[in-house]
């Protein structure tokens, strides 16, 4: 049962951090082009046949009732929803979408840091944040007909976390005044920030829930989990981030290239021959950045699902593609090629501010 707040939220006028997440984005973009696919289970991923290699990029509530999730294989996702209808991504359809719905956040008085296509923090000033959330939803679905959900919170994480208790198409607020009431007794990867592994790894250690976690000794999650994860941890835990939303466009760190392949490669030069190609490309996305690359990395993913990755600093910031090649090369030898490949990529980083 999704938590709502028992009674209106209105007092003095304060600093917030909202979080604004699109309801099943990609899903219901395509439903939106395609009103007959109302209330059936639609799969997007790939180029939409599952003979392919490729991942679920979103589904459907009524897909996601038969366990279908994002990054799952397509082949996976038809197994366990066959009656639901495949449908390719189409990029630059969820851009064009994207791009409204932030414009139409703009014109509300909050600060706007989009996070991606379908979520965006705002930082707002009001007495009653729940009627700015419910303004904001509104005028969003007028413009363009979705759904979207927003959590409201005293920082970045509170406010991340309230949306999935808002969800779908609901508006709620976790701060410290009832951060223990909701989060204590939950698991460590209800945290935004904690996956499954490092949540089994807590419980391992003897924190299983989040108030285990909070109570935790520094020293002994620095000893156990290194001296800037293990005391992170503990912060997250207390539900304690950042605050501050900026509207300053996001600059990438890297830029990367990968495919998938249909078929394994098990032939060492048509790898190093891929590589390059992939190589080649990720140069050009860096000389449109106009930054050079400080370090290159090559990803290898060997049959079932092992994936390695390996890097290396560069000798000095290059933008050269031949330089930006020779690296992904090089690096290919610190490879164990005893299996077969199902998927290559290069990513070149740019030097840390």
């Amino acid at each position: 049962m999704r938590r709502r707040p028992s009674a209106p939220h209105t007092g003095p006028v304060s600093d917030w951090v909202l979080h604004f997440d699109l309801d099943q984005f990609i899903a219901a973009v395509e439903v939106a082009r395609r009103p007959e696919l109302h209330g059936r289970p639609v799969i997007v991923g790939g180029n939409g046949d599952p003979a392919e290699r490729a991942v679920v990029a979103t589904a459907s509530y009524e897909a996601r009732e038969f366990g279908v999730d994002s990054g799952m294989p397509l082949r996976l996702a038809v197994k366990r929803c066959p009656d639901a209808v495949l449908l390719p991504v189409d990029a630059p359809a969820y851009q064009e979408v994207s791009d409204r719905v932030m414009a139409r956040l703009r014109e509300f008085p909050v600060v706007v840091e989009v996070l991606g296509w379908d979520e965006a923090f705002l930082g707002a000033t009001a007495g009653d944040p729940e009627a700015l959330a419910a303004e904001i939803r509104r005028g969003v679905e007028e413009e363009t007909g979705l759904s979207s959900s927003v959590g409201i919170g005293d920082n970045k994480l509170r406010a991340k976390l309230a949306t999935g208790f808002a969800k779908p198409a609901g508006i709620y607020r976790l701060t410290q005044e009832n951060w223990w009431d909701v989060m204590a007794e939950k698991p460590t990867d209800a945290l935004w920030g904690i996956g499954r592994k490092t949540a089994k790894k807590l419980t391992e250690a003897g924190y299983p829930t989040i108030l285990d976690l909070a109570a935790a000794d520094p020293d002994a999650l620095a000893a156990r989990f290194g001296p800037k994860l293990g005391p992170w941890y503990r912060l997250l835990a207390g539900g304690i981030s950042d605050a501050e939303v900026s509207a300053t466009p996001y600059v990438p760190r890297s830029r990367s290239r990968e495919t998938t392949f249909q078929q394994d490669l098990t032939d060492l030069e048509t790898i190093a021959r891929e590589i390059s190609a992939l190589a080649e490309r990720v140069a050009r996305d860096v000389a449109e950045e106009g930054r050079p690359a400080a370090r290159v990395a090559v990803k290898v993913r060997f049959a079932p699902f092992l994936t390695h990755t390996h890097s290396v600093t560069l000798p000095a910031p290059s933008a050269n593609p031949a330089v930006i090649a020779a690296a992904a090369r090089e690096l290919l030898g610190r490879f164990a090629f005893g299996k077969p490949v199902r998927l290559l990529g290069v990513r070149a980083e740019f030097p840390r501010a």
